[in-house]
């Protein structure tokens, strides 16, 4: 799903979204007056989608609306989902790609703002403008409104913006960006691993005239942000920026920032009195043996996005193998053919620990025989934005670390993707067992005491902040 759209209209709120590469009809709209309320979001009204990044707007005769990838508009009926036929309205600046499109009813304008230029580093946002919704729009002269391309500037790939009021009137974008560095996407030294990350930006828009967009950089000043306060609508979850601490305990739910890649099997995550319960499954983090069917592509994983540019990580894990390929671990995961990981498992009958990088594929360490039947802890570490350590030792004694192997972090710098690396744990038997399953009696894997601390983020090439202090609103 690509670029959904969130907007309030007259106490409802909708998100829009539309699917690629579906036989079906890829359009859908959830709508709810309570956005804070899991059960109060509608079933999805589906619509005919013939391109992706949906805005929805509602006119002020009361049609509405629906603009896509294109740039093409097309009225809706948000009730039935049925389509009116489309129009084109712009084709930008002559950059590539012309998408995400959203509008704006402002003194008279419909104002037309998208991206253009690719996502990567030519990505820009540019507007356009007509007295009618249907056009003729005509360009600013001030496009680009908002980029970073042609520069130096550490944050790059800047665009895919959207525009919005405070409630005090103040004009701001959210726009996505990376910390790419000088180098750019492509170059040698490039090392960005949590990709495109969402960035607030301060606008002026006068009556009658075109935005003015504060450009990305590290350090920014605008207008004043609301006081920092916890006491919000809607059900406990985990703050972005706080740590990770958690234990598990039985009948707990799995936190909510916790995430899988694809949808996991029935029973393979449980909270229970020894912490985290997870299944193997035959598939290991590369989708092995895998199938044609979506439940034969599952993958026992579970992790968490990386939001520090440098972060520690560490899980217990208690784990015993009883068959060769049986294993556990640690990992860092853009996807299944981008990953790093570190687990325990079985080699020869004995204990031994795997790491799996590009630089060292399948490097087994065997560990001593004291470890069997003990609680191991398993470390990630980013000592700089450009290196994951990764290390083992026994949980009850700190004296017995192994630092098992760095990784280059450009290994997850997303070329061709959008999203940033997850950290997080997997189990998997590579392949033993039949259709979907292990062999009956395969162990389960217990993770316990997860622990997840940002230590800085990188604000420019040379500059880092404390974590702490960054979420403070740096």
């Amino acid at each position: 799903m690509y670029a959904a759209t969130i907007r309030e209209h007259e106490g409802t709120f909708y998100v829009i979204c539309e699917y690629l590469g579906s036989d079906m009809k890829a359009g859908v709209l959830f709508k709810t007056t309570d956005p804070f309320d899991d059960s109060a979001w509608s079933d999805a009204v589906t619509f005919d989608a013939p391109k992706i990044d949906p805005d929805i707007f509602w006119d002020e005769d009361g049609k509405v609306y629906v603009a896509t990838q294109g740039i093409i508009i097309q009225e809706m009926n948000i009730d039935t989902g049925d389509m009116g036929p489309a129009t084109a309205l712009w084709n930008g600046t002559g950059g590539v790609w012309p998408e995400g499109p959203h509008l704006y009813k402002k003194d008279g304008w419909y104002y037309l703002l998208i991206a253009e230029g690719g996502t990567a580093e030519d990505h820009a946002v540019t507007m356009a403008r007509s007295k009618k919704i249907l056009g003729p729009y005509h360009p600013s002269p001030h496009n680009p409104h908002l980029t970073n391309r042609g520069t130096s500037e550490y944050f790059q790939t800047v665009g895919h913006a959207d525009l919005f009021q405070d409630l005090q009137g103040n004009w701001w974008s959210c726009a996505l960006a990376t910390r790419v560095g000088p180098n750019g996407p492509n170059g040698t030294s490039s090392s960005f691993p949590m990709g495109r990350e969402t960035v607030l930006v301060p606008v002026t828009w006068e009556e009658n005239a075109w935005p003015v967009f504060q450009p990305v950089r590290g350090r920014m000043e605008g207008w004043e942000l609301p006081a920092r306060s916890r006491d919000l609508p809607g059900d406990d979850g985990p703050f972005n920026s706080d740590p990770d601490v958690y234990d598990f305990e039985e009948g707990s739910a799995i936190p909510r920032n916790l995430v899988y890649w694809r949808v996991p099997l029935p029973g393979a995550f449980e909270t229970t009195s020894k912490g985290l319960q997870v299944t193997l499954n035959r598939n290991n983090l590369l989708g092995s043996p895998g199938g044609s069917e979506p439940a034969n592509r599952a993958i026992s994983f579970i992790g968490r996005r990386q939001t520090d540019s440098t972060f520690n990580y560490s899980v217990d894990l208690s784990f015993s193998p009883t068959a060769d390929g049986q294993e556990a671990g640690v990992t860092a995961f853009l996807w299944q053919t981008a990953n790093i990981h570190l687990g325990l498992t079985q080699m020869d009958g004995k204990l031994a620990l795997r790491f799996n990088s590009t630089e060292q594929s399948n490097k087994t360490i065997p560990v001593p025989a004291t470890w069997a039947g003990q609680s191991v802890c398993l470390q990630i570490n980013m000592p700089d934005v450009r290196t994951f350590a990764f290390s083992a030792m026994l949980a009850s004694d700190a004296q017995s670390k192994i630092e098992v192997g760095n990784a280059d972090a450009s290994q997850l710098s997303p070329g061709g993707s959008f999203v940033g690396t997850l950290i997080g744990v997997y189990a998997t038997c590579n392949g033993a067992g039949e259709g979907l399953e292990c062999s009956p009696d395969t162990p389960k894997a217990y993770f316990d005491k997860w622990r997840y601390t940002g230590v800085s983020q990188k604000i420019s090439a040379i500059e880092s902040v404390a974590s702490e202090e960054f979420n403070k609103g740096y």
